[in-house]
């Protein structure tokens, strides 16, 4: 009896909750950057790239194609894909590992100078194996590591945010 009651009544909080609108800041991927014009020095079709460019330009930023047109150039030193070594069961089965997604980046200005000295952001995650599922775990590896890559342009825009803004003169 006590249940009928009180699922409704908790059922009704999470709506309200849900639907109030609650947003912590600067969860909607808007980054207030402090310049006004960015050159991705990648690949047009690289998936950072596109993913990044698509980010700056829904904060307001303007992506420009030359980079001598831009208050801030951001490059990709390094960017790698990994996975660790396999953790066995008692058969000598694979039973998880780990993904690991590594991107070294460094934001300067058109003149050269450095706005922000190469960072490596590290994102990993721990998979579980089967082998009767083989290539649905490819599959799953591919959604995690586009994953991974969407955190780190988070915090590429955040970091990139934390840019002290450039003089006027």
């Amino acid at each position: 009896m006590r249940l009928k009651i009180l699922l409704p009544l908790l059922l009704a909080a999470s709506i309200v909750l849900s639907a109030c609108g609650f947003h912590l800041r600067g969860s909607d991927g808007k980054a207030a950057l402090p310049f006004q014009t960015v050159f991705v020095n990648m690949p047009p079709n690289a998936p950072l790239g596109v993913e990044l460019r698509r980010y700056l330009r829904a904060g307001g930023t303007q992506v420009v194609t030359d980079p001598k047109q831009a208050q801030a150039i951001f490059e990709v030193v390094s960017e790698r894909r990994d996975q660790s070594a396999p953790l066995l069961n008692t058969q000598g089965r694979i039973r998880e590992y780990t993904l690991f997604y590594r991107l070294r980046f460094r934001v300067r200005d058109n003149a050269g100078k450095e706005l922000l000295a190469p960072v490596e952001l590290v994102q990993k995650r721990d998979i579980t194996f089967n082998e009767n599922q083989v290539l649905a775990k490819e599959k799953e590896d591919e959604l995690l590591f586009r994953e991974m890559q969407g955190d780190a342009v988070q915090q590429i825009l955040r970091r990139m945010a934390a840019i002290p803004k450039p003089d006027a003169s």
